[in-house]
């Protein structure tokens, strides 16, 4: 089991341990700030039964930092882009790690406490002379915070996790057959001929206003939904404790008075706070300004208009936003567009003339077994034509005759005949691995897809969002 763990595992549960105990001496006291003095309900994240608190997500998250160079960690303190990416890596691994936990409960495995044992004592980093040490054992246990029965569930949950997921290390055979029909789908070429009509090959008068009109109506221009949008920031450097609680106190002040009935610009300024009227704009196009990331304009526009959102967080201090209107979508007035629309009009006539040119080609190809000017090309899945022809070719059968549509004109295609390739040991090997890997990925897959179905995940949207939200 100890052999088996120890490949399993990216490093041993003591190593990690360690890693705390030096991480500790790099001087990280922000989390602690954040997470330690958290009161009242300190749940991030439920998994079934199993609750994940903010404690467990600030442990894995130091663990993780200590495992990487003080060039790395320096990374994390200084973007916000990759501080958030750690903590969503560390928030889906407990997650993960609690399903897996929580299904081999269920399933009815037990670790004693004899095997436990056993375990610690094989571990090197306990070990003195090859001989177990209840110092070195202790010295770390207490350094890192962890107590003798913390450290034994650490370990009893890790081999419940392998008790669980060891099954699925096995790996699954590809028979003979599948590795050779996917080596002859993937490197077979095909013979091919096509010609190429090209809508610029044909021209377009200009549309008189009854044509024009009868193609807007077939064909709208639409304007999407648009907002107009004010926010009250509160600044605050929110690194530092004092500022974010001094600003959180004057967002709740803001957020007070204008609940009272005063409107964002007079209560911004009464605290000392930055009012900014952002105008109107929809989700496509959006003003240049920091605030508004993809996370606040999902926000934005999920609010209903004359409503403000409650206080977010964000990076340079506290937030209120207010939806002022809404503009739902609708049509454009024909005479704002109509300059566009003659060049619409006029393309979409020469692609009329390109298609009935390439049709009749067709038809010819059909009834002849001829086609004007047409190009013989040998063809793989990548190369040798135009994507489109390309895309065609391998779906269709050999022998076929047809009209590809592409961005600028259309393809009359003919497939001839189909060539397999020569055998490459080389090729033929990865491609097995390949198909091995795909198919251990997909019954992973298949099978955490099952944990999240029996042990659904629920976040705590309050905690969450006091620690996560941009």
């Amino acid at each position: 089991m100890l052999e088996y763990l120890r490949n399993a595992a990216d490093k041993p549960v003591a190593k990690i341990l360690i890693g705390i105990l030096a991480f500790s001496f790099i001087g990280w006291g922000v989390a602690e700030w954040i997470f330690g003095g958290s009161s009242g309900d300190t749940t991030l994240v439920r998994v079934g039964d199993t609750e994940i608190t903010i404690q467990q997500f600030n442990l894995e998250r130091t663990a993780q930092l200590s495992a990487m160079s003080r060039d790395q960690q320096r990374e994390i303190y200084s973007d916000k882009t990759l501080a958030n990416a750690l903590n969503q890596t560390v928030l889906s691994k407990l997650t993960t790690q609690a399903m897996t936990e929580t299904h081999a409960r269920d399933l009815g495995f037990v670790v004693s406490d004899a095997e436990v044992a056993r375990e610690i004592r094989e571990f090197p980093e306990f070990q003195d002379n090859g001989q177990f040490s209840p110092f070195l054992f202790d010295a770390v246990l207490m350094n890192t915070g962890y107590s003798e029965a913390a450290f034994a569930n650490v370990l009893r949950n890790q081999i419940m996790r392998e008790y669980t997921l060891g099954a699925l290390s096995v790996p699954i055979t590809i028979p003979e057959f599948a590795v050779d029909a996917t080596y002859n789908a993937r490197y077979a070429e095909r013979e091919i001929d096509y010609t190429t009509v090209k809508f610029s090959d044909f021209s377009a008068g200009n549309p008189t206003d009854e044509e024009l009109r009868a193609f807007y109506e077939q064909n709208p221009h639409t304007i999407p939904e648009q907002r107009t949008v004010s926010y009250v920031l509160i600044p605050a450097d929110m690194d530092k404790p004092d500022s974010y609680d001094a600003a959180y106190e004057r967002a709740i002040a803001v957020e007070d008075d204008i609940i009272a009935g005063d409107t964002m610009d007079s209560a911004a300024a009464r605290h000392d706070a930055k009012y900014v009227a952002l105008g109107t704009f929809d989700a496509g196009n959006r003003p240049v300004d920091k605030l508004l990331t993809d996370r606040m304009m999902t926000r934005i526009f999920d609010m209903e208009s004359g409503l403000e959102s409650e206080i977010i967080e964000t990076d340079d201090g506290f937030v209120i936003v207010r939806v002022d209107n809404i503009i739902p979508s609708h049509n454009a007035e024909f005479e704002s567009v109509r300059k566009n629309l003659v060049s619409d009009w006029k393309r979409n006539e020469q692609r009329k003339q390109a298609y009935v040119r390439a049709n009749e080609l067709l038809v010819d190809l059909n009834q002849t077994g001829n086609l004007a000017n047409a190009r013989n090309k040998t063809v793989s899945r990548a190369s040798g034509a135009p994507l489109d022809v390309l895309t065609a070719t391998f779906n269709s059968e050999i022998g076929s005759n047809s009209i590809v549509s592409g961005d600028d004109e259309f393809y009359v295609l003919h497939i001839e005949q189909e060539i397999l390739p020569q055998h490459n040991e080389k090729r033929a090997k990865d491609l097995r691995t390949e198909l091995q890997n795909m198919i251990n990925r997909q019954v992973v897959d298949d099978y955490n897809e099952y944990l999240i179905r029996k042990y659904p995940v629920e976040i705590n949207e309050r905690v969450f969002n006091r620690f996560f939200a941009n």
